[in-house]
This record gives C-alpha cells, structure tokens and sequence, in this order.
C-alpha cells in the first residue's frame, strides 16, 4: 500500500492528502473486461488471486495511492 496512504489513516501525512477512486472498473479498462473474459463472477469472487487481480488494475493504470478492494 502507497506510504501517502498510510500516513493520512495514522494522521502524520505532512504532504497532500492521498487519492483513490471508486469506480467500477468493468464498465471501461479492458484488463478488467479481458479477466471477466476468462473468469465467472462466482469464480472471481471464490479465488483471491482474482480479486487481488482485479483490485489492482486501476493502480498499475493510474497515479493513486489506493485502491478499494473488489467487492461486488
């Protein structure tokens, strides 16, 4: 997890605040589509690795310093 974050959850951030978005993915990155391609919903969220996978895509994407965990 980005140190940002971090800091502003213990409250000794000194810099800006952190950002993070939620957003469903599925409806516009094509990683996320390419792996609901591959994977059902009830396998995705029965395997860990998939949700890991799934959580992290718009982190590699984008500049944020979080990231809410896939939870449908």
């Amino acid at each position: 997890m980005n140190t940002r974050f971090l800091e502003a959850l213990k409250g000794t951030n000194k810099g800006r605040p952190p950002v993070w978005l939620m957003r469903q993915s599925g409806r516009y990155l094509p990683e996320y589509r390419a792996l609901r391609s591959r994977h059902s919903f009830d396998e995705m969220i029965h395997r860990p690795e998939l949700i890991v996978e799934a959580t992290s895509i718009p982190l590699r994407r984008y500049p944020l310093d979080a990231a809410i965990l896939f939870s449908d």
